[in-house]
């Protein structure tokens, strides 16, 4: 497998993203792994890599790249400490909607141009905050983004007028939303509310509860899950295996 990071300039700077290319020689669909509320770091990687061993070039972008470097985020301990969680809130609150967008549009050009992408269908996958993102993209660009998907993504469905179920219902692809159970950021109101916009809309969807904690994709959160996350990934390859071969 080959690796790099490439810089890609969007309208407010450079956004590193880590790219995996499955081999040479070849051409893969593309997926964009929109990362979670702790940034990209070595959990996210292994993941970007295990999806790009199933045959994807894999594009992950560092969409903290606005707040410049920080200090690395303890999965174990920032949200029990106050002035981590502040710190972190900080560097989210600058990752927005429009921003993102516009970090996406970015990332599909620089996806286009290469040799390696093949086929042209992009498939996206958020989690946390990230699931929004993937969700927000389908309905964005729905002439490149062929699949989506969300696990424990909070927020969905909002009285925002740019919530990520408004861009959803927008959609031409099959979309799937794996959501935590007891999870205070995304509620049953939410989960109504989403699947009513999708249903309304003819969006093909599957919306799902996993017995696991907001989190339990990711091996470095305390509420890792291993039975939950493995169900995650049988559902993300087969979404994409059936909508980006």
């Amino acid at each position: 497998m080959n690796e790099a990071v490439v810089e890609p300039r969007t309208p407010d700077g450079v956004m590193p993203t880590h790219t995996f290319n499955p081999g040479p020689g070849k051409q893969y669909p593309a997926v964009i792994l929109f990362m979670d509320g702790l940034g990209v770091r070595d959990a996210l990687i292994g993941m970007a890599r295990r999806l790009a061993s199933h045959g994807y070039f894999v594009a992950l972008p560092n969409l903290f790249y606005r707040s410049g470097p920080f200090a690395p985020f303890d999965p174990a301990t920032v949200w029990g400490n106050p002035d981590e969680r502040a710190r972190l809130m900080g560097i989210m609150k600058a990752v927005t909607p429009a921003g993102v967008t516009a970090d996406t549009s970015t990332v599909l050009d620089m996806l286009k141009s290469n040799p390696s992408v093949g086929l042209r269908k992009v498939g996206t996958v958020g989690y946390c905050m990230g699931g929004g993102h993937a969700l927000r993209a389908a309905g964005t660009f729905p002439d490149r983004v062929f699949a989506a998907a969300s696990y424990h993504g909070g927020n969905l469905a909002t009285d925002a007028p740019d919530s990520p179920h408004v861009s959803a219902a927008k959609a031409r692809c099959r979309l799937y939303i794996g959501y935590a159970e007891n999870d205070t950021s995304f509620p049953e109101a939410q989960r109504d509310r989403l699947e009513t916009a999708l249903t309304d809309a003819h969006v093909p969807h599957a919306i799902e509860l996993y017995h696991g904690a907001h989190g339990f994709t990711m091996t470095d959160f305390p509420v890792y899950n291993e039975e939950a996350a493995e169900r995650h990934w049988a559902t993300l390859l087969a979404l994409f295996k059936d909508s980006l071969s």
